[in-house]
């Protein structure tokens, strides 16, 4: 029996009555909404919209049981709801708030769609209606800052002049006659919406009566995705929530960077560039810092047996990770010389020499982790590795060591 689609002429329509033809177990739910045993519903007409054309189903009721998800099974609409539900008259409800929301957003699609395509030349090849943002990918060359923003503004006009949007019928020709934004290849009578000197564009989805109840459009950004371009907008209520969140957003960083709002890009512009001097100042200090301990680490450090001075140093918390690879690199510099470094507060070691050492670091660093299990590697005159467990640091410098010196 075909489902008759209430919605198709009144998106409205918020309770309705509708006769339950068939209620049967979903055998196999392959939706997460279905934490639990669920019933596939067919009724003799519905409001309930199902996943389609980008758009998600809509939420209810149908008599005491929830509706999870709708689904279009060509001539039928399927419920799956979260009870059963007894065969005869059943009172209905759909969740108004989520409806209103997605006809929002879908009616601003089809006229932000139809302002990339007419101005700019961008036709729109898919649309998502997502939980938080809308998407549409649009083919072509990649859309300029000034081209996004003369699309929402354009369309955020008409919204203003709050033109009628109106349900019209006829074939694919009678359509195209009529300048349709895409031809669609299909027989019979196709479902358009008409947005008043605007756009036409066929489409099984639920819509507003004047582009006025859109409220606004908001373009947020624009992502290359394979060959096409994504770009992301709010409408309604969604652009409200958003440009709040923007503005909040927008205040506390002024705050922290102790300027007005509108002062924001050159006060973030100007921390970035002392940042990046002070990062700069920083490593040439440490780099001067380890050349000096590396001079002073060699003086008390006596020549082994053969001929190998060996640096063993493990450091706390307070050394920074990156001190230990310029000290390695610095003590590596002098003839015959091996450093075994490591930072016990996060496990990690390293290893370096002078080629004139004549030891296959990777080897040492082999046997080392054998003992003590970590992660690393490295060339024979340098390694790095992170020990699993940190506090064994010590252990393992002592224990490198001892190889290096027996060798």
């Amino acid at each position: 029996m075909t489902t008759r689609r209430l919605y198709y002429d009144d998106a409205f329509t918020t309770e309705f009555t509708a006769r339950v033809i068939s209620c049967e177990s979903a055998l196999i739910p392959s939706f997460p909404e279905a934490k639990a045993p669920a019933w596939e519903v067919v009724l003799d007409q519905t409001a309930f919209y199902p996943t389609s054309g980008g758009q998600p189903h809509d939420l209810g009721k149908v008599g005491e049981a929830n509706v999870i998800d709708v689904r279009d099974a060509k001539d039928e609409i399927i419920h799956i709801v979260d009870q059963a539900v007894e065969l005869g008259e059943a009172k209905c409800c759909i969740n108004w708030p989520r409806r209103f929301d997605h006809m929002q957003q879908h009616t601003g699609q089809h006229l932000l769609s139809a302002m990339f395509q007419e101005r700019f030349g961008l036709p729109t090849v898919s649309f998502h209606l997502g939980t938080e943002i809308c998407t549409v990918d649009l083919r072509g060359p990649e859309p300029a800052e000034e081209i996004l923003e003369g699309a929402e503004r354009a369309a955020n006009q008409v919204i203003f002049e709050d033109r009628r949007v109106n349900v019209r019928y006829g074939t694919a020709e009678q359509l195209a006659q009529v300048g349709v934004r895409k031809e669609v290849d299909r027989d019979g009578i196709l479902r358009a919406i008409e947005i008043e000197s605007a756009d036409l564009q066929p489409c099984g989805g639920t819509h507003v009566k004047s582009t006025g109840q859109i409220g606004m459009l908001l373009v947020r950004r624009c992502a290359k995705v394979r060959q096409d371009w994504r770009v992301e907008f709010v409408c309604g209520r969604r652009a409200e929530r958003f440009a709040r969140r923007d503005f909040q957003l927008l205040r506390r960083l002024a705050e922290g960077l102790r300027c007005a709002p509108e002062e924001v890009v050159a006060a973030s512009e100007r921390a970035l560039t002392e940042r990046d001097a002070h990062f700069k100042n920083v490593r040439t200090l440490l780099q001067r810092l380890a050349e000096a301990e590396a001079v002073a680490a060699l003086q008390s450090t006596n020549v082994s047996a053969n001929g190998i001075r060996v640096v063993a140093r493990v450091f706390g918390e307070d050394t920074q990770e990156e001190y230990l690879a310029q000290l390695s690199t610095q003590l590596a510099k002098f003839e015959k010389t091996v450093a075994l470094l490591a930072r016990s507060a996060s496990g990690q070691v390293i290893f370096a020499q002078h080629p004139g050492a004549g030891k296959d670091l990777n080897a040492l660093l082999k046997q080392t982790l054998q003992r003590f299990p970590g992660k690393g590697g490295g060339t024979p005159d340098f390694v790095r590795a992170r020990l699993n467990e940190n506090e064994r640091a010590e252990e393992a410098i002592s224990f490198a060591k001892g190889l290096i010196s027996a060798a």
